[in-house]
């Protein structure tokens, strides 16, 4: 596991559709194995497609937690940063 990140949406932008969701994240380091790897097995009802991003393109992507981003690309450079990165967005 990489990181731990939880949600209070009373806390972030969307606060008056999310002011009541508390969720926790977890985010695991991961490789990929075969080139199915780009092949849903079981996507959600508005899941649209899965695309691997080089991490060096995180910042020109919308991602969420937005901070997120900063701590894969410093962990991809060497950095260890802590695990729990709290209520972030």
């Amino acid at each position: 596991m990489l990181h731990l990140r939880e949600y209070l949406g009373k806390n972030h932008e969307y606060a008056e559709f999310d002011r009541h969701i508390h969720q926790i994240e977890t985010y695991f380091v991961c490789k990929i194995k075969s080139e199915h790897a780009t092949e849903s097995t079981n996507p959600d009802s508005h899941q649209v497609g899965i695309e691997w991003i080089a991490v060096k393109h995180l910042l020109e992507y919308r991602i969420y937690p937005k901070d997120s981003r900063k701590y894969i690309q410093e962990f991809d450079a060497g950095k260890r940063n802590r695990v729990y990165l709290g209520d972030i967005n």
